[in-house]
């Protein structure tokens, strides 16, 4: 079977199904294949008995004006806002996230505090004898606080998260995600009681059933405009002749169709979509992307016989003895999460990679553990834990090891030599986009397609974590949104 098309998109996550969404607005033809059976890729939202989970959680706020305009046309007022709550759990206490210094202080001791000071100084000493250019994560946390804060707040819980070594990790990585922390400044603070640093939002907003609700509403946009949104649908071999694709073999519910189209946007992971080109690239490519590595994760969702444990959207377990990395309570994010109110819906969430002993328990297995470590933190009985699920997600997170830089930039060459090409989001980039970010990337190659031009690869590069505004900052974009809401007509798909 053949179809032709104009533009033919991989991946229905926000970056493909935005470029289709911008395509389909200029009655473009087009084509989303997605090898799910549901859309939204990671910012999905999954069902089991009624009660709805996120794949990590996805929180809706963004510095981004078109980005922001974007949701509203699709969504509208099917919005909530939702106050934020995030904490450390470490020691069986919880930690301010970002750390204040008073509330460290009297979870730790005025001992460990001062050590904490006292390091902090002395690499900041050390920094102004000699100016070393950080280069892996252990190196830049340490040059920027201290060593025993990195111990104390970073090693084990970002261990966790990566599965490898600190000191292997990218200072890159480091310096896209802290954003806001200053040691010197929280002393202050707590000293003299001003405050001049930028905080996280207090409040941010979320779809009334989940993100994937946002990406379900694009794709009935899309189809209504035209387009068409093929699920269970993988890609095979992409055909390429003299710098041009040329299709695409799709596995359509076990049936090979050939896609042709003018113009591809990718979003599937840069890695896999090199090993799927026909004719192979040459060695060196392959080689490249045999060495960008992802991190997997599994969400195991614990139904729990208990109506509040903890008044937290998500909490980030730095404790040592336990497994478990990340805890998120969905009723927190949205009530209508879980269908009986007397009931939480926790999820526990363990980073692996594919293959490794946790990836390969079974269910009941995780299950087990996952009810067990919610009980050593004491953060539920384990005895009141009724029901749960568990859902596997490989390539999750891009992982920022020391080399991946000069490998993706091999691969970033490499597919540049490619007219109609263009790579968009997290995976089809191997960066760590924000979801507004990899909106942002879907938008642009879009536009590109129309005419316009814009370097997709310099979105984000200011690793501006995009989550911290002073209050003033928060209060001028809630009435930018407001307004914008009220200037969007109701016939606007």
């Amino acid at each position: 079977m053949q179809t032709n098309y104009r533009v033919a998109i991989v991946g229905a996550g926000p970056a493909g199904l935005t470029a289709a969404y911008e395509l389909a607005k200029q009655g473009i033809h087009l084509l989303v294949v997605e090898r799910d059976d549901k859309v939204g890729g990671i910012a999905r939202t999954e069902i089991y008995k009624g009660y709805r989970f996120d794949i990590g959680g996805h929180r809706f706020y963004t510095k981004v004006g078109e980005v922001q305009q974007l949701w509203l046309e699709v969504l509208g007022d099917e919005f909530i806002q939702v106050p934020r709550l995030s904490r450390i759990y470490y020691r069986g206490k919880f930690f301010d996230y970002p750390l204040s210094f008073a509330n460290t202080l009297s979870n730790l001791g005025l001992g460990t505090s001062a050590a904490i000071v006292l390091s902090y100084i002395k690499a900041k000493i050390q920094a102004f004898i000699k100016r070393p250019e950080p280069e892996t994560f252990e190196e830049w946390v340490t040059h920027c606080f201290g060593r025993r804060l990195y111990e104390t707040f970073f090693k084990t819980y970002t261990e966790k998260v990566w599965g490898i070594p600190c000191n292997k990790i990218s200072a890159e990585w480091a310096i896209q995600r802290i954003k806001g922390l200053s040691l010197k400044q929280a002393v202050i603070n707590a000293l003299f009681g001003t405050n001049n640093t930028k905080t996280l939002i207090k409040k941010f907003d979320y779809p009334i059933l989940g993100p994937g609700m946002m990406w379900e509403r694009f794709t009935e946009a899309v189809e209504k405009l035209g387009g068409d949104v093929w699920l269970d649908t993988g890609v095979i071999r992409v055909k390429h002749h003299q710098q041009r694709i040329e299709s695409m073999e799709v596995d359509r519910n076990g049936e090979v169709v050939e896609v042709k189209a003018e113009h591809f946007i990718s979003s599937m992971p840069v890695t896999a979509l090199v090993r799927c080109l026909d004719p192979r690239p040459p060695e060196p490519i392959l080689e490249a992307a045999r060495s960008l590595k992802y991190r997997a994760f599994i969400i195991v969702a614990l139904i729990i016989d208990a109506p509040n444990l903890f008044p937290d959207n998500w909490i980030y377990i730095h404790s040592p003895e336990v497994t478990v990395g990340r805890i998120q309570n969905f009723k927190n994010w949205s009530p209508a999460m879980v269908p009986d109110p007397n009931k939480t819906c926790l999820g526990m969430e363990y980073f692996c990679d594919e293959g490794d002993d946790l990836w390969n328990l079974s269910n009941e297995k995780l299950l087990e553990l996952a009810t067990k470590e919610i009980g050593i933190l004491g953060l539920a009985k384990s005895a009141k834990v009724e029901d749960g699920t568990v859902l596997r997600q490989p390539k999750a997170y891009p992982v920022y090891d020391r080399n991946y830089r000069q490998h993706l930039q091999v691969l970033q060459d490499y597919l540049a030599g490619f007219d109609n090409l263009q790579t968009v989001g997290r995976n089809g980039m191997h960066r760590y986009n924000n979801q507004d970010h990899s909106m942002l990337t879907g938008l642009l190659a879009a536009k590109n397609i129309i005419g316009e031009k814009h370097d997709l690869w310099q979105v984000n590069v200011e690793r501006s974590y995009y989550e911290d505004f002073t209050q003033e900052e928060w209060e001028k974009r809630q009435k930018s949104l407001s307004k914008a809401s009220r200037e969007v007509m109701p016939d606007s798909l």
